[in-house]
């Protein structure tokens, strides 16, 4: 009997910033990764951004584009070379598309050891609603 063969495509992920931007700084740009999760009231980002803090991390909303920017400062001690690099150094960028199911008035950033949390609150009907099922 003839086995089947399955083929799989894999996509690559590309920074956003590659997408028709000219950049500034002669650095290399990253595609952070992120855990997003959902509460009953919120989505939670959870991003690794190593050698950020809340000095060198930007964050924009514009026509439902949610974009972070960080551009770490890597200071390197004197009289030393490196031997190794865990990850290479350079800024990091990525863009969300958000839906009109968030409430855009409160949402919250901070930045914790290079983690970015950042919460966006659903919209009050965006939450979810439990319905009373009475007897009878």
């Amino acid at each position: 009997m003839a086995e089947e063969t399955k083929s799989i495509e894999i996509k690559k992920e590309t920074p956003l910033a590659e997408e028709k931007t000219e950049r500034i700084r002669e650095r290399r740009v990253y595609l952070p990764r992120t855990d997003i999760y959902e509460t009953r009231d919120d989505l939670v980002l959870v991003m690794d951004l190593p050698g950020a803090d809340e000095n060198n991390v930007d964050i924009m909303l514009e026509k439902n584009v949610l974009t972070i920017k960080a551009y770490p400062a890597f200071e390197r001690p004197e009289n030393y070379t490196l031997a190794y690099a865990e990850y290479g150094e350079g800024d990091f960028e990525r863009s969300f598309a958000l839906s009109d199911e968030i409430d855009r008035e409160h949402i919250e950033a901070r930045v914790k050891n290079g983690t970015l949390y950042l919460r966006l609150p659903k919209a009050g009907a965006a939450k979810p609603t439990k319905i009373e099922v009475k007897a009878g």
